[in-house]
């Protein structure tokens, strides 16, 4: 499901049965079917780039030089495609900007393969493969994606209260169990309830179809990228209880990746010190006491980008907030910010088995004491380590207030409930795009 900013409240209500007609007898509705996409792409990306360079070179299709590029091209193709399915599955996707890294990715690991193999290919062929591949998926993202509305079926019995309105989704209510209903790409059913043996029928009917039936509660998360704990269960402690594999996995790749980064980029760090030193009195690198991974507080690294200023143990919680235009930044420090080149020193946490290159941001210790008085709950963000960039950060931006930290905490719950590698490089693709456009810093 795709989701987008939720903006108001409205009942849901039945498509008219003009509209269901119309749309359940579309010629088109081949073409939204994955095998369908793959074939199509194959033919469009592969196939016409094979031909084509046979009868420009002369060469026959079994000469091992466009059989490699034809087959390569075709794992690239779908080992892409599934990625970026994967990824479109997250809220905040509305547009195809997610083709082209998942794409890039899988073409350029492919041709890694084939240097670093010696084996024979076209530089031309898999290079065209690789823009038309690109063009086929962005046409059929925007035709038959982003210009058509996602409707969801709605089983109107049990407590599903008022359903939020998100951009591009329409909530279908099934009159009856027999009426006639358009092709939906999900449908909201409360699973607590009980529906009776007619509405039980339709609703398995829907699965046996192959349509996805959620739970209202799991819907509304998916759309829109927050979780909310109401109280404690033992389904709602399961849910936020990450993978233990992973953990270890993400652990290791994010040491290797610390090392990596730390060593590319120490030119960088040495200029941005240097920087910051001639900028304003005071050190280069600025040290805090953050609540960490089990609600452990450690010394976190960021290069300063304020004035040193005293804070008493009075204003401590008010120190640690950075408020709009505040005047304790220093004219480096807004680069460094708007940026993020700031976080970059925690990469020496990350080497120290505190943090992560993804996770929820770690809070300073006089502001989690102050937020877990206001919010239930909220230790629960620290059952996995804090990250440099998290779903929180390139979703929200930066929060200073209570009921901000709130919608913050909601987004914190999706990352721990959602933990995986993909939605951690959807994060990574996000947050480029966030230190690009500078969007959300103070």
């Amino acid at each position: 499901m795709t989701s987008t900013t939720e903006t108001e409240r409205r009942a849901p209500s039945p498509i008219s049965a003009h509209a269901l007609e119309r749309r359940n007898h579309s010629g088109r509705d081949f073409i939204k079917r994955k095998r369908y996409q793959i074939l199509l792409g194959a033919l469009f990306a592969i196939a016409m780039p094979l031909i084509a360079s046979q009868v420009i070179s002369g060469v026959g299709i079994n000469e091992s030089t466009q059989y490699n590029t034809a087959i390569g091209g075709i794992v690239a193709l779908i080992a892409g495609y599934v990625g970026f399915r994967r990824l479109h599955v997250f809220p905040g996707l509305t547009s195809g900007g997610y083709i082209i890294p998942a794409f890039s990715v899988t073409y350029g690991l492919l041709a890694i393969v084939l240097i670093m193999a010696r084996l024979d290919y076209s530089r031309l062929q898999l290079l065209t493969s690789y823009v038309l591949t690109i063009g086929f998926f962005t046409y059929i993202h925007l035709k038959f994606v982003v210009r058509r509305p996602v409707i969801l079926g709605v089983v109107p019995n049990g407590s599903l209260g008022t359903l939020p309105t998100f951009d591009r989704v329409i909530w279908h209510v099934v009159p009856s169990p027999d009426a006639p209903t358009p092709r939906f790409e999900g449908v909201v059913v409360d699973l607590h309830a009980e529906h009776g043996d007619a509405w039980s029928s339709r609703i398995a009917a829907f699965a046996l179809e192959g349509t996805p039936v959620y739970h209202v509660k799991q819907a509304i998360e998916q759309l829109s990228g927050r979780v909310e704990i109401e109280h404690l269960s033992e389904n709602t402690l399961g849910a936020l209880n990450p993978n233990d594999l992973y953990l270890k996995v993400k652990g290791a790749f994010d040491m290797m990746m610390a090392l990596i980064a730390l060593a590319f980029l120490s030119p960088l760090l040495i200029t941005v010190a240097i920087l910051i030193r001639l900028d304003s009195p005071g050190p280069a690198l600025f040290k805090q006491q953050r609540t960490g991974f089990r609600a452990k507080p450690f010394t976190v690294y960021k290069f300063r980008t304020m004035h040193q200023s005293a804070a008493t143990p009075n204003d401590e919680r008010h120190s640690a907030i950075t408020q709009d235009g505040d005047p304790r930044i220093t004219r480096a420090g807004a680069l460094l910010r708007r940026t993020r080149l700031d976080e970059l020193p925690q990469l020496l946490n990350i080497l120290k088995g505190e943090m992560s290159m993804i996770g929820p941001r770690p809070e300073a210790v006089a502001l989690t004491k102050w937020y877990e008085k206001e919010i239930p709950f909220y230790h629960y963000r620290h059952i996995i380590k804090p990250g440099i960039s998290g779903w929180a950060q390139v979703n929200q931006g930066h929060v200073s207030d209570v009921n901000d930290v709130r919608e913050k905490l909601n987004l914190d719950f999706y990352y721990v409930k959602n933990f995986s590698a993909w939605l951690d490089i959807l994060i990574v693709l996000k947050t480029i795009r966030t230190m690009a456009s500078g969007s959300g810093a103070k």
